[in-house]
């Protein structure tokens, strides 16, 4: 496995500010402008073209959902998750509102158009309805329901607040939620042994630029992401049973790929959802 590279980390640090400087005051004209369709595939092949400036190959397992807008619910491992599911989903990005004020990374969100969203009690409803009308306008986001990055390989709790927004949106749209799984599982083709896992979950009370800065010596990460089967917010009777649902399935998916399974996506949730959905009607 080879050990951090002083010459990798600047020729990576050189290939990303080449790349995002010149693209920047593209996609703020596209945003100001409105160019929606263009203003969402850009940041796309931002991402993909980043995740080869950092040696992020992505082991995809599945795919997305594709017919009408969609809740992708997924585990929160690092600041890289943003590359690997930017790069694989054509998605928003619903963030913590601090992240807004982040020099430089802040801009990059709000270009992106990414959803700001508060925790405190006085902001829940304000944020519900930023998300429910994204989703009404046909965006697909994105959610880290764990609310903060863990250390990739055991799941915080989910945080059922957030899933309000798509209980409200599935009363009057075809919504869907697809839990989506993220494993960083080898280094330069070696599983990512505890030594190594560190350097590239982001977790705790671990300060960023150092943080970057030793990720940026390393060597070529591969991330597997497990795309399981959609299902639709009204098959379930509570927020909280979909959040369950969404946890059992991404927790599944990391266990998988972290033991080296090649494992189907898990199945669709039993029929007695639905049948307990209609029933509370």
């Amino acid at each position: 496995m080879a050990p951090s590279s002083p010459m990798l980390r600047l020729a990576r640090i050189l290939a990303w500010f080449a790349l995002t400087l010149p693209l920047l005051p593209v996609q703020a004209v596209l945003v100001l402008f409105r160019c929606n369709r263009l203003a969402a595939r850009l940041p796309r092949f931002y991402h993909r073209l980043v995740c080869r400036i950092l040696g992020i190959t992505i082991d995809r397992r599945g795919g997305p959902a594709v017919s009408g807008p969609t809740l992708f619910v997924a585990n929160h491992v690092s600041y890289l998750d943003i590359e690997i599911l930017g790069a694989s989903l054509p998605a928003f990005f619903i963030a913590k509102a601090d992240v807004a004020s982040w020099p430089f990374f802040g801009w990059l969100a709000r270009l992106q158009r990414s959803v700001f969203i508060d925790r405190k009690i006085r902001s829940v409803r304000l944020q519900r309805d930023s998300i429910e009308r994204r989703l009404a306008s046909g965006d697909s986001l994105i959610l880290f329901p764990e609310g903060t990055s863990g250390d990739g390989l055991h799941l915080l709790p989910f945080k059922s607040s957030l899933f309000a927004a798509v209980e409200e949106a599935a009363q009057r749209h075809d919504v869907a939620v697809q839990p989506v799984s993220v494993a960083y599982t080898r280094l330069d083709g070696m599983p990512l042994g505890r030594f190594y896992r560190p350097f590239f979950a982001w977790y705790g009370d671990m300060e960023m630029a150092p943080h970057v800065w030793a990720m940026l010596g390393l060597g070529r990460l591969t991330a597997v992401v497990t795309f399981h089967p959609p299902v639709h917010a009204r098959d379930f009777p509570s927020r909280k049973e979909l959040t369950e649902y969404c946890r059992r399935m991404v927790a599944s998916g990391l266990e998988a790929a972290l033991s080296g399974r090649d494992a189907e996506p898990s199945p669709p949730p039993p029929e007695h959802h639905a049948a307990a959905a209609q029933a509370a009607q």
